[in-house]
């Protein structure tokens, strides 16, 4: 089992930032990958990013590349969503999961196996 535990999450105007972390304990190991996906009110669940955590390659949706960054810290086994030049259509409860995998992070939510509680993210015009 793992387990994942977002924060960072608040209410920013517009063109501001915000950095959410997610801390993972438990059965962690080299070859996972974590992701950060959102939800918005009556919306489905979608892929923001994710890493590999053996090499720390990135992967972006086309909606926030160049505004957010997934970056980690091995030694605190945490995942970090810097986001930069927000827009209210940023707006959602931000989550963090994981999965095992050796290979590119899947961008679909029901490939991961382990869940945070989720953070809210608002972002006011």
């Amino acid at each position: 089992q793992v387990q994942l535990v977002e924060s960072g999450g608040g209410l920013v105007q517009a063109g501001g930032s915000l950095r959410l972390s997610c801390v993972a304990s438990g059965r962690t190991s080299s070859y996972y990958a974590m992701g950060w996906f959102r939800q918005a009110p009556g919306k489905e669940r979608e892929f923001v990013a994710a890493i590999r955590w053996s090499d720390g390659s990135a992967y972006y949706d086309d909606s926030v590349k160049g505004r957010f960054t997934i970056s980690r810290d091995n030694a605190k086994n945490t995942v970090y969503l810097q986001m930069n030049s927000l827009k209210p259509e940023d707006t959602a409860v931000y989550y963090c999961a994981s999965r095992p995998t050796h290979f590119v992070p899947p961008r679909w939510p029901r490939e991961y196996d382990y869940w945070g509680q989720g953070t809210q993210v608002t972002v006011s015009s």
